[in-house]
């Protein structure tokens, strides 16, 4: 048993399997299989948990809108580092034409932290495990910053499990990454700004730019989604991202791939954005007028551009 099997087991589905290996669809609605399920007010997501072996997860299902659903299948979203998934709410509010899946990680939100710090191939595993638990077979990806790495992590593990892959303000990562300023980058060692919202104020113009650096409501757009995690969570997140890079790897991702970056993100320069799309050999790359934080800040518009690309034949 390796690693990976031993930090988070493998449950047994219960989903009967294709001929490509992924799970058919079953009988009733994949937000059914939670416990404790509540609606999220702002984004409609069915928020419940979920146990994948000894790890339970908070899961969030955003089922799309009856009467504007489209033939896509759903989308499976990771968020960036420390997020909990009401960080995405108001993006899944305005992204109603499909099924949306994402989870609290190990230790962000309310899910709880796992016992030993974890690499990206053990995440996406646990990723397609928690697909297959659902009834989910094929999907399309997306990642935000952190969870863009994880996004194209999975990508490479599973492709036949993904239609189209999504990348926003995210990068190649480990010393093939265009970093921003030392100094920004230095506080984002501590998930202080989920804890602090008088420190986030104060950091949020120089951590992530765009509309955060002039507009308070922005800012408090952030606070009063953002919840903290466990802070082991926090560094393991940190940790699993060490030495990871997808540059050896990159060209063999074959998927149609949407890259979105703001044009004023300290953390993630525009350069990565570039090179992302330059590199992915079906990317296409957009620009956002505004930072780090468009998915939040510019939801709307993010959710449309989404939208469009989905759509497309």
């Amino acid at each position: 048993m390796d690693y990976a099997t031993r930090l988070f087991p493998r449950m047994k589905s219960n989903s009967p399997v294709g001929a490509d290996n992924t799970p058919l669809k079953r009988e009733g609605a994949p937000q059914d299989r939670l416990t404790n399920v509540k609606i999220d007010p702002i984004s409609g997501m069915h928020i419940g948990t979920i146990m994948m072996g000894t790890q339970e997860l908070r899961v969030g299902i955003r089922p799309a809108s009856a009467t504007r659903k489209s033939v896509n299948p759903p989308m499976l979203l990771f968020n960036g580092i420390g997020a909990n998934m009401e960080l995405a709410g108001p993006m899944l509010a305005e992204l109603d034409t499909t099924d949306t899946i994402i989870f609290d990680l190990p230790g962000a939100g309310k899910s709880p932290p796992p016992k030993r710090p974890y690499r990206l191939f053990s995440m996406a595993r646990l990723a397609r495990d928690l697909l297959d638990e659902l009834g989910y077979g094929i999907v399309d990806v997306m990642g935000v910053s952190w969870g863009g790495g994880l996004a194209q992590q999975f990508v490479i593990q599973y492709p036949k499990r993904v239609r189209r892959l999504i990348l926003a303000a995210t990068a190649m990562g480990g010393a093939t990454m265009l970093p921003g300023n030392p100094r920004v980058l230095l506080k984002m060692v501590h998930p202080r700004r989920y804890l602090d919202k008088g420190y986030m104020a104060r950091v949020a113009p120089e951590l992530y730019g765009g509309d955060l650096r002039s507009d308070p409501e922005a800012i408090k757009l952030f606070t009063d989604h953002a919840r903290a995690g466990h802070p082991r969570g926090y560094r393991y997140q940190l940790l699993a991202m060490a030495g990871w890079t997808s540059l050896p790897w990159l060209w063999r991702i074959k998927h149609s791939t949407l890259v979105l970056a703001g044009n004023d993100d300290p953390l993630v320069p525009l350069v990565n954005a570039k090179a992302h799309a330059w590199l992915l050999p079906k990317a296409r790359l957009h620009v956002i007028n505004d930072g780090h934080l468009f998915l939040l800040t510019r939801a709307k518009e993010t959710a449309t551009l989404i939208t469009t690309f989905l759509d497309e034949r």
